[in-house]
């Protein structure tokens, strides 16, 4: 597998910049709850692999952004391979 290069790093930084200044524009603040404690069971939690592993750093807000405005319920990821592995 290879490493991500300097440029795509850069991106996903740039993504997560845009969104937050996106929301900001919108009147969306995000030092306040944007998020709705039903789809949890009033527990907040880190998004996890098909594993049950927690997901950690850029992923964690690259995913609860996707999570909240797709308005998805639990924060259960996997990848399209990993979904075909499963069957």
């Amino acid at each position: 597998m290879t490493g991500k290069t300097e440029n795509q790093r850069a991106d996903i930084y740039t993504r997560i910049t845009d969104k937050i200044i996106e929301e900001l524009a919108a009147g969306v603040r995000p030092w306040m709850k944007p998020w709705s404690a039903s789809n949890t069971n009033g527990r907040i939690s880190r998004p996890l692999r098909h594993n049950g592993q927690p997901y950690s750093g850029m992923n964690v807000l690259l995913l609860w952004s996707e999570q909240m405005s797709r308005g998805f319920g639990p924060s259960m990821w996997m990848t399209f391979k990993q979904a075909i592995e499963l069957g």
